[in-house]
């Protein structure tokens, strides 16, 4: 099993958003806004749901590898860290999903 982790794409994330745009497609990426960068996230999203139904597993593993980067580049462009999704993760598992579900207010 590869040794490579998110919080690893996360700093690879945030050094080629220092990056020129010339040499960086994430540097792209954020100079266009977080608006961009979630539609981008979107399409990925898109495309990993139509792998997951239709496609080789090798296609739902790259669609799923380009989805967890636009979700990070997003979460930069948003100034949000990968520690702060984990916390939120962490503090649902306190009770079941359908729990955590049904006492979500909006």
């Amino acid at each position: 099993m590869p040794s490579f982790t998110l919080h690893d794409l996360e700093r690879r994330v945030a050094a080629r958003a220092k990056a020129n745009a010339d040499v960086s497609y994430t540097r792209k990426l954020l100079d266009r806004g977080p608006a961009y960068c979630a539609k981008k996230l979107g399409e990925e999203a898109v495309e990993t749901v139509l792998a997951a139904i239709s496609e080789r597993r090798d296609r739902v593993i790259a669609e799923s590898a380009d989805l967890l980067y636009h979700l990070l580049v997003l979460l930069k462009a948003r100034g949000i860290k990968l520690a702060e999704v984990e916390a939120a993760l962490q503090s649902r598992t306190a009770q079941s999903g359908l729990q955590e579900k049904a006492a979500r207010k909006d």
